[in-house]
């Protein structure tokens, strides 16, 4: 029987167990040029005994950026700031992929040095507010990419992707996820095109799976993943009809498998069946980030490995406040609580100071 605490191969590597450090927006990239500072790396680098590590989400461009202070890999100067943190997380022995997050319509002008508006397959704003240095903004209309700024995004990927290989990561994971660009089109009420990038399941999962494309093209499919979230209502996305999303995601995963990719990353779906759908339409490496919401995923969720559900587990907030969180699992506890007070921005506190064992 197969268990969280066996090696698997992944990206050529042999990952000392099946625990990953999901990936998690931290909001403390205070050097200049949205680069990652030296607490970045330490922060990772305690952290190396996962299996593998996903960074927080990393936008492949400045119009990428949705949040304060968050790191970016389309400059030389982030390419740099990184190396210090794939040098770090290799030193102690650690697996580490960039995970590329452009946030579409989740932004605002004022994040970005040249106020640039936030794009989006439709311009359709998103409900709510985001938290920006000038404060809480109410989201405002996106501007809907034409083809040429599709094919300039895809581009942007593909750029990033080069960019992580060069800063020394092991691979990156494509955020098609949680409500942000990829995944707004996939959804039928971000994305309300009539033209190729929408109007079917086929449409809507175009842009990722061309993403993937140039991406695998780039920089080759074992140092390449994929994250989805089907059904997530997270950032405003309305996914609620099950045979649509199935339809959706069963065509996007079948053209994925078209690579032998590192890995899928699913995040469990409040739908019923998708998530097995999906496990048995993919052929390679699946890795689960089970859903749990309103509650952190916990240690229980190191059984789903054994029972077949999948073949790594991601943990989120109890990894951060857990740096030896593979460790703590094999001895059953005891574990730090995280302090969400410190999840985004601020200093070393609820960073770097969770205590190891």
């Amino acid at each position: 029987m197969t268990t969280v605490f066996d090696p698997i191969y992944l990206a050529g590597r042999r990952l000392p167990n099946r625990v990953v450090m999901a990936p998690m927006t931290r909001s403390r990239a205070y050097g200049p040029g949205g680069t990652v500072t030296g607490l970045t790396a330490t922060y990772y680098a305690q952290r190396a005994s996962a299996g593998l590590i996903v960074t927080e989400g990393i936008q492949p461009s400045a119009i990428g950026q949705g949040y304060p202070n968050t790191p970016g890999l389309h400059t030389d100067e982030q390419v740099k700031a990184w190396k210090d943190v794939t040098n770090a997380v290799h030193a102690a022995g650690g697996t580490i992929f960039a995970q590329l997050m452009h946030t579409g319509r989740i932004g605002h002008p004022s994040l970005t040095a040249d106020r640039l508006a936030p794009v989006a397959p439709s311009p359709v704003p998103a409900a709510g507010q985001v938290y920006t240095v000038e404060g809480p903004q109410d989201y405002v209309t996106p501007r809907e990419l034409d083809d040429d700024a599709i094919r300039a995004t895809i581009a942007d990927f593909a750029a990033a992707a080069r960019n992580a290989i060069a800063a020394g990561f092991d691979g990156v994971e494509l955020h098609s996820a949680n409500g942000y660009l990829l995944h707004q089109f996939l959804a039928p009420n971000t994305n309300q095109r009539t033209d190729a990038w929408g109007g079917s399941p086929a449409g809507r999962a175009r842009l990722a799976a061309e993403v993937t494309d140039a991406v695998v093209a780039e920089v080759g499919a074992d140092r390449v993943g994929i994250r989805l979230s089907p059904g997530n209502p997270f950032n405003d996305i309305a996914e609620t009809d099950i045979d649509d999303v199935t339809a959706t995601y069963t065509e996007l995963v079948t053209r994925l498998a078209r690579h032998d990719l590192a890995y899928l990353h699913v995040i469990g779906s409040p739908l019923p069946t998708v998530d097995t759908t999906l496990r048995k339409a993919w052929p390679g490496t699946f890795v689960l980030n089970p859903m749990t919401y309103p509650d952190p995923t916990g240690p229980d969720a190191i059984d789903l490995v054994a029972e077949g559900s999948a073949d790594l587990i991601a943990f989120g907030a109890l990894f951060l406040a857990n740096p030896d969180l593979p460790r703590r699992l094999a001895l059953g506890g005891p574990y730090n609580a995280p302090d969400p007070a410190t999840f985004y921005g601020g200093d070393h506190r609820g960073y770097t100071d969770y205590p190891a064992l």
